[in-house]
């Protein structure tokens, strides 16, 4: 009789193996990688740590925010938004032009020209079948040639209602950061507590799931688009505010990669069902803090778009192999 060899034991696992690494990483991550540039900072960078400078930090990452936060809910569906910088765009250029209808006016018809383009990009995905990336694209380019077509080149104002918002505060903290937080607040009660942020999690898991269980799948995904255009455009107008110039040409360029890369690097992942608000807040915060990093220490800022670059694959790979295991 042939002799019978035990198996070998299987390798003990240890209570810190990669999956769980990964894991870590996808969770938490942002939030080490925010704690450590602050130290950072806070060693390397002189007077970081003064009021001003973290005054300046959050009204610069304010805009970015809000537009990462109508990114979120995007992806959330399992689908991306690129002409949230074009939106920024065309709501700056719609402001400028009703601004003498009266400020409340003109702010009513910059969001509502969010809207719109929203609602454009939402029928076009959930009616037209066709892809986000596609749609999005097309609206990307359309839309940032309506804003120089209607204002072809840079346009300065001085209103006082636009410059308080974009440059007044209360206790100390800036409109525009105030503003943030709340539709930060909103976003995180619309996905916990409400029957859209159920059914929004639920179709970007499964779609075809949605469907057979009747869920009004195609009314979610536009209302979805609608609010991530309202949201960039109210990003274009806080913009425009602090800087008190239109520029449709430059406002907004390149947004919808940042905004992409805080949503990702927040551990939103880009295959839907999930929507984390707080670590897209904090992705925000953490490309935000590497930008004016780099700048302080005379780095190009070539050299933000190529970390931004690395910290996607990194992201996208750790939720990867989180699926895969």
């Amino acid at each position: 009789m042939a002799d019978v060899k035990a198996a070998p034991a299987a390798p003990a696992r240890t209570g810190w193996d990669r999956s769980r690494a990964l894991s870590w990483l996808q969770d938490y991550g942002v939030y080490a990688s925010v704690a450590l540039l602050l130290v950072f900072n806070a060693v390397f960078t002189p007077h970081y740590l003064e009021a001003g400078n973290f005054r300046t930090q959050l009204v610069q990452v304010a805009p970015i925010v809000i537009v990462s936060l109508g990114m979120a809910l995007v992806i959330g569906t399992e689908g991306v938004d690129l002409s949230v910088g074009s939106v920024m765009s065309l709501s700056a250029a719609m402001l400028t032009l009703y601004l003498g209808y009266g400020l409340v006016p003109a702010l009513l018809v910059a969001l509502l020209g969010g809207a719109a383009s929203g609602a454009v990009g939402g029928a076009m995905v959930a009616f037209l079948g066709v892809q986000p990336i596609v749609a999005t694209l097309a609206l990307l380019v359309g839309l940032r040639g309506l804003a120089n077509v209607l204002v072809p080149q840079l346009k300065e104002f001085r209103d006082p209602g636009l410059l308080e918002l974009g440059g007044g505060s209360v206790g100390g903290v800036p409109y525009v950061v105030l503003v943030a937080a709340a539709v930060t607040v909103a976003v995180g009660f619309a996905m916990r507590r409400t029957t859209f942020g159920r059914r929004l999690v639920a179709i970007g898991g499964n779609r075809r799931a949605g469907e057979l269980s009747g869920l009004p799948v195609k009314r979610v995904l536009v209302l979805v688009y609608v609010v991530s255009g309202v949201l960039a455009a109210l990003a274009g107008v806080l913009s425009t505010a602090r800087i008190q110039a239109a520029d449709p040409t430059s406002l907004g360029l390149l947004m919808e990669l940042s905004a992409i890369t805080a949503v990702v690097v927040g551990g939103t992942p880009l295959t839907g069902g999930r929507v984390r608000v707080a670590g897209t807040v904090m992705g925000a915060l953490l490309m935000q803090l590497l930008t004016s990093t780099l700048t302080k220490h005379d780095l190009p800022s070539s050299w933000t778009q190529m970390v931004q670059a690395v910290i996607i694959l990194g992201a996208v790979y750790a939720a990867r192999q989180r699926v895969t295991r």
